[in-house]
């Protein structure tokens, strides 16, 4: 498990709605039985600046619902995509000013 790998959601309850999943998780903490993830949607209407990045995943424009962070089981993870380390620095500064909203 890496910080930043984007995975494919593959529960069919929720992947039309989130069909990808960012892990957030510091990869110190590997060792627990889940990981921290901020769901992604392909990107329309819902765009709240700083707390929402926007990236494109395979030429879709998708918008990370930072908000919306939940834990994942690892055993889940089984679809990585790539890695979203090229926005590193939007991602935790999302998370910050979720936290801090600074």
């Amino acid at each position: 498990m890496s910080q930043f790998t984007l995975y494919e959601n593959k529960n069919a309850d929720s992947n039309e709605t989130y069909p990808y999943f960012i892990d957030v998780q510091n990869d110190l903490l590997d060792s627990l039985n889940t990981r921290l993830f901020t769901p992604s949607k392909y990107l329309g209407d819902v765009n709240i600046g700083n707390l929402c990045p926007i990236t494109s995943i395979n030429g879709t424009q998708f918008v990370l619902l930072t908000h919306q962070m939940t834990n994942v089981p690892v055993a889940a993870l089984q679809a990585p995509v790539d890695s979203l380390e090229h926005l590193r620095e939007e991602i935790v500064a999302a998370i910050d000013f979720l936290v801090t909203g600074i």
